[in-house]
């Protein structure tokens, strides 16, 4: 279970258990002062996204399109959305497994992404992009859905409105807990707890 702490300085001499608020859009030295099992609260502006919008902003990429976001320093949390009931911003909104995303993070990681957030492994391919990029993969909680949306504030779509659930929304969040997956060194708390990739 994740506990509120105030904000504090990151300090390695202290067990990363603690958490450590980070804010978006993400900067080369906080991404870089991040380690695998670090425990984190984000605050700010995050993209809500799964398979068919990140196909589609991998084709724009690759044909010189505009983006319906800013990549660079970004978070994009892997998340489906149910419908929002009524006086709730969103419904439950856990994270979808990470690897369906494989195809496509690395060449957002080119182009300036900064986190993903999801859940599960990532491939070897994703790993390589996180050291190549200097970017990070967090783990959200699965199981958590309804907990996690209650840290989303605002929701709107902003892109690919035909896909519903999966369409690009632009979440402002406050104090989303997260577990640093991998870091930019390619470390993983997968590997400590002996998964395979």
């Amino acid at each position: 279970m994740f506990r509120l702490m105030q904000p504090h300085r990151i300090d390695r001499e202290k067990s990363v258990s603690q958490q450590t608020r980070i804010s978006t859009p993400l900067t080369d030295q906080v991404v870089h002062s991040l380690k695998a099992g670090e425990r984190v609260l984000i605050c700010g502006t995050i993209y809500g996204a799964r398979d068919m919008a990140h196909k589609r902003l991998c084709q724009a990429i690759s044909k010189g399109e505009p983006l319906p976001f800013e990549l660079s320093g970004a978070v994009i949390y892997f998340v489906g959305p149910t419908p929002a009931r009524q006086s709730r911003v969103i419904g439950a909104a856990g994270p979808t497994t990470s690897s369906r995303m494989d195809p496509f993070s690395p060449v957002l990681f080119e182009h300036g992404l900064k986190a993903t957030l999801g859940k599960g492994t990532r491939g070897s391919e994703v790993v390589e992009a996180l050291r190549k990029y200097g970017a990070v993969h967090l783990a959200a909680v699965g199981g958590a859905a309804a907990l996690l949306s209650g840290r989303i504030t605002a929701a709107e779509v902003i892109a690919y409105e035909d896909l519903q659930a999966e369409a690009v929304r632009r979440l402002q969040v406050v104090d989303f807990p997260a577990i640093v997956a991998y870091d930019c060194k390619g470390n993983s708390i997968y590997d400590r707890l002996g998964a395979s990739r």
